[in-house]
């Protein structure tokens, strides 16, 4: 429906965009446009991450992540049960393969207790095969908090909440252009002009040049690394009943090759971390010059490069070797072969990159005039999103001045 001016334009039909303007509606008495580059919802990273609700075990206390993760992983339990959504809280293994993982593993469980985790079990070697019986490890931690469920299904519930509420939603819509004319937004898409008096970026892996093109100026870029993953065939399934992950090396906002298993039944194995040459570049294969080119003209990505060009190469090394990553995933699961798996799905994370080349590893929302900018979304984004959702929802209120529709809720 075509409107004069909307009072509100989300920017991104993934999770964390779909998220906000269902939370922007639950509470406001506002006219929402939401604008999707691609021809369907969660086409990204949402559509492709492997479905785990977080239990907030890796955060640091006090972080925007912790403090999201842990508030949005009971709503995402409740909003799943209240409308039907498959889901399952079935805990997982954090697994210490040898003695100098220990202290990280200790790290872990002080951390997750300071996160209010209550779940929690330390594990010696021999219980661990009492809940995976094929895995292998000196100690683990027991996080039973965390879950599985599909995101995608999920947004598309927001996405329905959204319009039953009055809000559209429009795919198919990339953002091309934003200037400020006599005091509102002109919003240029590929389909189209629209006018707002307030916009709220949530593009993923395009936040950083969505926040460009609104003229602001943002202290990180996207630079997208690719994780590749492997399925276990059907007749070895057994192998695996939930989630076994390693301890993660704490310099890095990668966790490591691990186990999952599916809210669908699916057993995966990965990801790998390596650069990928198009941000949405979910294949060896792709490759775009211009996403390339702003990669390696950024500083920050060559000092990023000098302080861990052997962790990339190692990663680059999984990516073309089967019998590499195999290797990583037997610190496990000993038994696992090469013949026991076949290519699986792939995914792109929107890394925010300092100049510095640190690797931004807590969410970072950016305000403007009449904008909030989500520039950082990492996991456990998903898992937090109605709360990231509802955390942007009332900087939109500040911001844009919104009106209280006197629903008085923020997640229907």
């Amino acid at each position: 429906m075509a409107k004069g001016i909307w009072d509100v334009a989300v920017i991104g039909g993934g999770i964390v965009g779909m998220a906000t303007a269902m939370a922007i509606k639950a509470r406001y008495d506002v006219e929402l446009l939401v604008l999707e580059a691609e021809e369907r919802l969660a086409p990204h990273q949402t559509g492709h991450n492997s479905g785990v609700i977080h239990s907030g075990l890796y955060y640091r206390p006090g972080s925007l992540k912790a403090l999201n993760c842990v508030r949005g992983r009971e709503a995402m339990y409740e909003f799943c049960a209240k409308y039907g959504i498959p889901h399952e809280r079935c805990g997982k293994l954090v697994v210490a393969t040898s003695r100098e993982e220990i202290p990280r593993l200790d790290e872990l469980e002080r951390r997750g207790r300071a996160n209010g985790l209550v779940g929690l079990k330390r594990l010696k070697g021999g219980e661990i095969t009492d809940i995976e019986p094929h895995a292998s490890g000196i100690e683990a931690l027991w996080v039973s908090e965390t879950g599985i469920v599909d995101f995608v299904e999920v947004t598309h519930k927001f996405a329905r909440i959204v319009t039953e509420r009055g809000g559209e939603v429009l795919l198919g819509h990339r953002v091309v252009a934003v200037n400020e004319r006599s005091g509102e937004l002109i919003i240029e898409t590929t389909k189209g002009e629209f006018r707002a008096r307030g916009l709220i970026n949530c593009a993923g892996l395009q936040s950083d040049r969505v926040a460009r093109m609104c003229g602001m100026v943002p202290t990180t870029k996207i630079v997208p690394f690719r994780g590749e993953y492997y399925e276990l065939v059907p007749e070895k399934s057994y192998l695996l009943n939930g989630l076994i992950y390693p301890v993660p090396d704490p310099r890095l906002p990668f966790l490591g090759v691990h186990f999952t298993r599916t809210i669908h039944g699916v057993r995966e194995a990965g990801p790998n971390a390596v650069l990928a040459l198009k941000r949405e570049g979910y294949s060896k294969g792709s490759f775009s010059l211009r996403d390339s080119a702003e990669t390696f003209f950024y500083v920050g990505f060559w000092r990023l490069a000098v302080r861990y060009w052997r962790t990339g190469l190692d990663e680059l090394y999984r990516s073309f070797s089967k019998a590499a990553f195999v290797r990583a995933l037997r610190k496990l699961m000993p038994e696992i072969t090469p013949a026991d798996l076949v290519p699986g799905a792939s995914g792109v994370r929107a890394q925010a990159l300092g100049r510095d080349g640190s690797l931004i590893d807590d969410f970072v929302i950016m305000e403007g005039p009449k904008m909030v900018h989500v520039l950082n979304a990492p996991s456990p984004a998903a898992t937090a999103s109605i709360s990231i959702g509802e955390t942007i929802a009332l900087k939109a209120e500040r911001i844009l001045d919104l009106r209280a529709s006197g629903q008085g809720q923020m997640v229907p």
